[in-house]
């Protein structure tokens, strides 16, 4: 099976924990796709400008990610800059440069538009939305989203919603789409407007699952040092989709370990700035990491 993603490929500049990178390699569809590619085939749909580093290039290269699709645009590639508070819990942009993003139309290639599962990481909805009507015969639509693109974009958002299987948003987001202080309401809410799976991530405080009267949650795996958390929600979803995809259904029992496997890839990512950590990963270092969270939750 194979996974197709839709996101942002960025340059970033963060300041975490008292250190600071320029220009590292970042954006929804990287953090997506680095995290998918361990269990599937995986392409991606973006964009980025002339200027975007050879080296870059390579880290998905390496993961023998499908670029076929990243387009190179005159112009400079999308730019964000963040810091983060002491804890981690909040990023405050700086400065967003969007540049050759912020005209982005994206195309789907014949290859592409018989995909078996697809990830709409968190990028505009416009953007989402193109992808989407031009793909055929998908059999997982996933979609990530943010509070931007609910304060900005709700009407295409909520039409996006209709044709998705599986939603990820965090819980603030959750409560702010459904116009509920209640957790569990605003699920109900949101349910009803499509999404069959909604994923609430809860950052340090794990993940929750739910699924018609289901409801799983995986907390958060225990780390001594957090680097830098940026790009986690995005490892998350790219790690979860491939793995329904590797096992080929989306059964309760796949669904809770897509979860537990999607929690350890994020916990990857947390330990080092850009998908430094998560692109040297072993697959020994994953299944052990896997084997602890498993243990350390059961009754």
């Amino acid at each position: 099976m194979s996974v197709l993603i839709v996101g942002s490929v960025a340059l970033d500049t963060i300041e975490a924990g008292g250190r600071k990178v320029k220009e590292a390699l970042g954006g929804s569809a990287v953090y997506a796709s680095v995290a998918s590619s361990f269990l599937t085939k995986t392409a991606v749909i973006s964009v980025v400008g002339k200027d975007f580093p050879k080296k870059h290039i390579d880290v998905l290269k390496k993961h023998k990610i499908d670029i076929s699709e990243l387009k190179i645009s005159e112009g400079r590639t999308f730019r964000w800059t963040g810091k983060y508070s002491c804890d981690f819990n909040q990023a405050h942009t700086l400065d967003t440069q969007l540049n050759v993003f912020e005209r982005f139309k994206p195309i789907v290639c014949e290859k592409n538009k018989n995909i078996d599962y697809l990830l709409l990481a968190n990028i505009d909805p416009d953007i989402q939305f193109e992808v989407l009507k031009n793909i055929c015969n998908v059999k997982i639509v996933a979609l990530d989203t943010m509070n931007l693109w609910i304060t900005t974009k709700l009407k295409k958002l909520k039409k996006l919603l209709k044709l998705v299987d599986i939603l990820f948003i965090n819980e603030d987001e959750a409560k702010q789409l459904s116009n509920s202080k209640n957790l569990l309401l605003s699920v109900k809410a949101i349910s009803k407007m499509g999404p069959k799976i909604i994923i609430i991530k809860r950052g340090e405080f794990g993940a929750m699952l739910f699924k018609t009267n289901e409801l799983f949650f995986v907390p958060s795996y225990p780390l001594e040092k957090i680097t830098d958390t940026t790009g986690a929600g995005d490892t998350f979803a790219g790690a979860f989709v491939s793995y329904i995809s590797y096992i080929k259904n989306i059964e309760i029992k796949t669904l809770k370990n897509a979860m537990f496997y999607a929690t350890v890839m994020a916990s990857f990512n947390i330990e080092s700035f850009s998908v430094s950590k998560l692109s040297n990963l072993t697959k020994k270092e994953i299944s052990s990491r896997l084997k602890m969270l498993k243990k350390i939750t059961e009754l």
